[in-house]
């Protein structure tokens, strides 16, 4: 089905995405799974090579396009590799706002030079211990000293959080008011008192480094607050459906790449003297998964576009999010019980795809919290 979303200028960044991760990720990405993170050349080679930054302004060496469609190709592109390890679109897809329209001159003249070079990889600190989903539950906090921040806590499950050179970090900066009194405050590599835990070892995304952080009397200069003091809050809030389009994009694109796996697989494997696709349960299970993924891209793709007019509602987001992932995760245990045997072999797509996309339906916001937030749009 043609979707009528893609113009010829994406296609033309599609194809060198594509091949950018076959000549510099593809090779690597079984030694980068051992090691559980990438190496920091191929960041730098993305930068060379245009991939980071594309909504940033080009006199900081971004793509100087605002338009989400060319975030959304690099990170089907990502998918359909299956290079999970590359934490692109953390940095592009939910970094980036804050860096762009949240940051002063001074700001964006220190940080995005380097971001978009793939000098300076960036990470967003939500996460605690104690706090997920619910941020009036965040305990780091942070008070101010003279011309400094005193940053004290931890945060966890934090992608790119080993990499990271530049981590926004999500604090309490007025304690009092929960939710409503938290501040972003960028914190840099080395700044004494930030160190990093044990890389954190998961299921799936076995190359994307996960961290823990901590902030022991971290002293932090008073000009790295992003935004506006005690308004975080509503900076996340205002940013979140941008993560959750990404998510959103990303799960689709994995789901339509386990069909195809997939397809191919039930084209060819023969049982009781025939493809297995040719059974009639089989046929029809497909046939219900492309039609699921068909629906799903079509929503995704209005999605896209109404992102890009400024018009996404928190809803919306919501509903792609929830349903797309949910969506992923159940094409993926459908793929592997079609794929047999070789279907829970790590040497198999299917079964790494399996693996990789089970924490879609959690980060980024729940499935729960998608709900919760669809339901009270609807005035419950």
């Amino acid at each position: 089905m043609d979707q009528h979303l893609y113009e010829a200028v994406h296609e033309e960044f599609r194809s060198l995405c594509r091949e950018f991760l076959r000549r510099e990720a593809v090779p690597h990405h079984d030694a980068w799974e051992a090691a559980g993170i990438v190496d920091r050349a191929v960041w730098r080679a993305a930068g060379a090579a245009g991939l980071l930054g594309p909504d940033v302004d080009e006199r900081y060496g971004g793509g100087g396009q605002r338009d989400f469609r060319f975030n959304a190709v690099l990170v089907e592109e990502i998918v359909a590799a299956g290079t999970s390890g590359l934490g692109f679109g953390l940095h592009n897809d939910v970094v980036a706002p804050y860096l762009t329209d949240l940051t002063t001159a001074e700001q964006r003249d220190r940080w995005l030079p380097g971001f978009c070079a793939g000098d300076l990889i960036t990470a967003i600190a939500m996460s605690e211990p104690g706090a997920g989903s619910d941020l009036a539950g965040v305990r780091t906090t942070a008070v101010r000293d003279g011309d400094g921040w005193i940053l004290n806590g931890q945060k966890t499950f934090i992608t790119n959080g080993e990499l990271a050179d530049l981590v926004i970090v999500v604090t309490s900066t007025a304690p009092d008011q929960g939710a409503h009194g938290l501040s972003l405050i960028a914190v840099e590599r080395d700044t004494p008192g930030f160190t990093r835990g044990r890389r954190l070892a998961k299921v799936g995304l076995k190359a994307n480094d996960t961290a823990e952080l901590f902030f022991a009397d971290c002293r932090v200069p008073a000009e790295n607050l992003i935004g506006t003091e005690n308004h975080g809050f509503y900076h996340l809030m205002a940013n979140l459906p941008r993560e959750r389009l990404s998510i959103a994009v990303s799960a689709v694109a994995a789901a339509e790449t386990l069909l195809a796996l997939t397809l191919d697989y039930a084209r060819t494997r023969q049982a009781f003297g025939r493809p297995i696709g040719a059974f009639q349960h089989n046929r029809f299970l497909l046939a219900e998964l492309d039609t699921e993924i068909t629906i799903a891209r079509t929503f995704v793709n209005h999605c896209l576009a109404e992102f890009n007019a400024g018009r996404l509602t928190v809803v919306d987001a919501a509903k792609a999010k929830w349903w797309t992932t949910e969506l992923q995760t159940r094409v993926a245990d459908r793929c592997v019980q079609l794929h047999g045997g070789y279907g829970f072999m790590a040497e198999y797509p299917v079964a790494r795809a399996w693996l990789d996309g089970r924490v879609q339906t959690i980060y980024g916001g729940t499935t729960e919290i998608m709900k919760e937030i669809i339901g009270r749009g609807l005035g419950l």
